[in-house]
């Protein structure tokens, strides 16, 4: 169902908490120093410079529920789907702690969320590192009363929990019991990429994040679709963050590929029919590629975000939203229509 009426409120699918008590569990654990030496290394200590003092200025929006209820009534949002911080994925993380990083993190994110459970939804973690966790954890961010789960877009080898090599691709069949679970309970499932795995190649300029960003979430979705997973799970309602990063913009190409190579079939059908099985954010940055996004996915898949409160998202969404010039039944949809039917609100 897609709610395209001006009533509709205005929903935010992208906005993070920040949840202390996630870092002071991993604090001290040599996992967590080779993790942030990975990071020095792939942002460059210029990004380093300015992320610190960036995130710093905004504790109060990320932690204060109602310092949060002032700025959306200052956006003109009515709603946040809130989901924490990518930087308390953590999947350096040996098993138990890993368990516990996600069990703080789905009930962190609960009890923010129930201070205004009104305007606030939440989704919870699960431990990417550990499959076999995954599902039970799912299931405990769903006892909170969260609406799903956030991941990054891939599993990254760790040395601190024995893994080597390129680590694990959503495409893994490890993560089938997962995937089957979310399509079952009809949990979201938010992909939003911590880190970029093209590592020193963009440690200048803020690359790590302006090109990075939108590489690993084309890499992921690719996963998912040359894969089979969305053959398989036709049911599975995953949110892409950044406007799903450059594969929708660029699918032809990897419909030439499926329809060219023996190799690229994995899939059952052509790769752009499976962008309408999906849910995609605004965040793209430019009008004329978020009008070329609902031209490819279809309107009623595309939800407003705006990445609060990080420097990389936008302050103004609606505002970003209407640059876009949308037919007024397009507008609506994505302001607030398709995630009010989305998260059932309707």
């Amino acid at each position: 169902m897609t709610t395209t009426t001006s009533s509709a409120p205005t929903i935010d699918v992208h906005a993070h908490v920040l949840l202390p008590e996630i870092e002071e569990a991993v604090a001290g654990h040599p996992g967590l120093a080779e993790a942030r030496a990975l990071d020095a290394r792939r942002n460059g200590p210029a990004a380093l410079a300015v992320n610190g003092p960036m995130v710093g200025a905004r504790v109060p929006k990320l932690t204060d529920a109602a310092v949060r209820l002032t700025a959306m009534d200052a956006q003109g949002v009515d709603i946040q789907l809130v989901s924490p911080s990518p930087s308390h994925y953590h999947y350096w993380a040996e098993p138990q702690l890993a368990e516990k990083v996600c069990r703080l993190a789905n009930e962190g994110t609960a009890a923010h969320c129930a201070q205004a459970p009104d305007r606030l939804h939440g989704l919870g973690l699960v431990p990417l590192q550990h499959p076999d966790l995954a599902v039970g954890l799912l299931d405990h961010a769903l006892d909170q009363g969260l609406r799903g789960v956030e991941i990054s877009s891939h599993a990254p080898s760790s040395p601190a929990i024995g893994q080597e090599g390129p680590g694990r691709e959503l495409s893994d069949p490890a993560y089938e019991a997962f995937w089957s679970r979310a399509e079952e309970t009809g949990a979201l499932v938010f992909l939003h990429p911590f880190g970029c795995s093209l590592d020193e190649r963009l440690d200048q300029w803020y690359l790590s994040n302006t090109v990075g960003q939108p590489t690993e979430n084309a890499v992921a979705l690719s996963h998912l679709i040359f894969s089979g997973v969305l053959d398989r799970h036709p049911g599975l309602k995953l949110i892409a963050a950044h406007g799903g990063g450059y594969l929708p913009t660029h699918i032809g190409r990897s419909d030439h590929a499926w329809r060219a190579r023996p190799d690229a079939r994995g899939c059952e059908r052509e790769p752009s029919s499976y962008l309408k099985q999906l849910y995609f954010d605004s965040l793209a940055h430019d009008p004329q590629v978020l009008r070329e996004l609902l031209r490819a996915v279809g309107p009623e898949r595309v939800l407003l975000g705006s990445d609060f409160p990080f420097d990389m998202g936008t302050d103004d969404p609606l505002g970003a939203l209407r640059a876009a010039d949308l037919p007024d039944p397009d507008f609506h949809s994505v302001r607030g229509g398709n995630a009010a039917a989305l998260l059932n609100l309707v």
